[in-house]
Parts: C-alpha cells; sequence; structure tokens
C-alpha cells in the first residue's frame, strides 16, 4: 500500500504533506527511490535550497518527489507501507504519474491513498470536513464514505488517483477542507482529520502522538484571534450556523451506529498483538 501528498496546489496548510511526514517519523520510513526532477520541475518556480554552514557548501537538494518505506514490524500493520512526499510538478504530468506507477509495480502496492487539503468556508469550531473520491464506490462503501460530486480543476492529486485507476491499482482521494480565514501553515486539526480517514481506509488504528493536543491548542488559539475581532467571530458564527445546518441530517440513527461500528473496530485492532 502506498500513501502519497504533494505540495503546493493540493497542500492547503500543508496538512496533507503533514500526514507524510508524521508517519514517516513514527514508523522511521526509509528511503527507496525518488523521481529525477530535471523532466518534471521549473527550477526558477521551485527552485533548489541550498546548505552553508560556516561559509562551506554542505549539500543542494533539488524539488522532487521521493519514495520511502515503512516495514510492517515497524507499523503494526500486516503489511508494508510506502511514503510518498514530493512537490507538485510543474510539467509532463502524465511522464511523471507513470514513473511512479511503475514504481508502485515494482514495490508491489495494491492500493493507493492520494492525500490533499483545500481553503474552504469551514468553521475552525467544527470537526474538519474530510471528502473521498475512489476508483470504485465498492472501495469508498468499505470505509464508509459517501461519494461526491465535482467538476473542476485538479492538481497532481486527482491525476495520481485516475492514473492508478487506469493501472488496475485501487486508489482512493482523502481531502480536508481548511478554513481559509486561518491558512497558514501548519494545521494540526487538518492533519488529524486526513490520519483519521486514513485509518477509515485502513480499518486499523495509527499513531498520533502529540497531534490531537496540537489540534486542540490550535483551535484555541483560533479562538483568542477571532475574540479580538468581532467581524471575524460574527463571520465565524455565521459559518457555524450553516455548518450545523447543513450537517443536522447526519445526526441520524444510521449515521451513528455506522461511526459507532467503526469505533469498535479500531479498539479490535488496537487489542489485537502487534
Amino acid at each position: 500500500m502506498a500513501i502519497a501528498a504533494f505540495e503546493g496546489w493540493n497542500d492547503a496548510a500543508e496538512a496533507a504533506s503533514g500526514v507524510v511526514n508524521h508517519l514517516g517519523i513514527a514508523w522511521q520510513s526509509a528511503p527507496v527511490g525518488a523521481i529525477d526532477p530535471e523532466d518534471f520541475y521549473d527550477f526558477q518556480v521551485n527552485r533548489p535550497v541550498i546548505e552553508v554552514s560556516g561559509g562551506k557548501t554542505e549539500r543542494l537538494v533539488w524539488p522532487t518527489t521521493r519514495l520511502s518505506l515503512a516495514r510492517a514490524g515497524a507499523t503494526g500493520l500486516p503489511r508494508d507501507i510506502v511514503l510518498v512526499h514530493g512537490v507538485e510538478p510543474n510539467m509532463r504530468w502524465r511522464a511523471f504519474t507513470d514513473e511512479l506507477i511503475e514504481g508502485f509495480t515494482e514495490l508491489g502496492v495494491e492500493l493507493v491513498i492520494v492525500l490533499g487539503a483545500l481553503l474552504a468556508d469551514s468553521p475552525h469550531t467544527r470537526p474538519v470536513p474530510v471528502q473521498a473520491s475512489g476508483s470504485s464506490l465498492r472501495l469508498l462503501r468499505g470505509m464508509g464514505a459517501e461519494p461526491v460530486d465535482y467538476k473542476g480543476s485538479s492538481g497532481i492529486v486527482g491525476v495520481l488517483q485516475h492514473a492508478c485507476a487506469g493501472a488496475s491499482i485501487p486508489a482512493v482521494s482523502l481531502w480536508a477542507s481548511v478554513p481559509h480565514y486561518v491558512a497558514q501553515a501548519p494545521s494540526p486539526k487538518a492533519t488529524l482529520a486526513l490520519l483519521r480517514g486514513v485509518e477509515d481506509v485502513l480499518d486499523a488504528p495509527l499513531p498520533l502522538a502529540d497531534l490531537p493536543e496540537e489540534a486542540r491548542a490550535w483551535e484555541r488559539g483560533v479562538d483568542e484571534l477571532a475574540q479580538q475581532d468581532s467581524d471575524v467571530a460574527e463571520y465565524v458564527r455565521t459559518l457555524e450556523e450553516a455548518k450545523d445546518a447543513t450537517d443536522l441530517p447526519e445526526a441520524s440513527g444510521d449515521a451513528i451506529a455506522r461511526e459507532f461500528e467503526r469505533y469498535l473496530r479500531r479498539r479490535g485492532n488496537q487489542g489485537e498483538p502487534g
């Protein structure tokens, strides 16, 4: 299985790339490959980073997409996980995705989860909405997600998901909605919401570390900022009312039962030996 995220247009508040970084650290993933950036990146748009220490040039880091491997023994899951952390390419997206698909095939990847985050009219005081789309409705039903309708511009997240489907590799995209009025990175609440979404896909718990507390601290900090500006506070109340009115049907017995079943499955998985 692979979990992928790309910095740039697909990564509001670095929420999506934050998931891959978080899991890479928690699972101590090891590098297994990288895409040659020469054909895919405009270096005047995504410039390389140079590191100089005491006047001596230590290294030059090119913008690219890197793959690392987390072994099953470290993840606590019954399979190895490939983590993909990249920068959205500037050109030749079809060739770029072809290279990734080739890498997935060589590594035996049987499912790809692609993560994204976008700015939205979403109040910071409510759970972060996560929308899902997939290569099959059966896959979405298996994770308890409702299918979404969308027609519009796509980033590399949508292109990669489509390419995976064309290569007969099941794929799911998860998108978190980040409040546009607090778009600065990081957004631990949005990162946590995406991690919960990945848990739903895997039907297994993931390491959260300090993310829940960081998410609560982030929300308290935004609360304090909103209280200092009456216009912002009123705007947040308007978003809350709209969100609550939209989500009211989700309080049905069926929705509550589905959520409780997912909770029980995770608890059961946590109780099993690693």
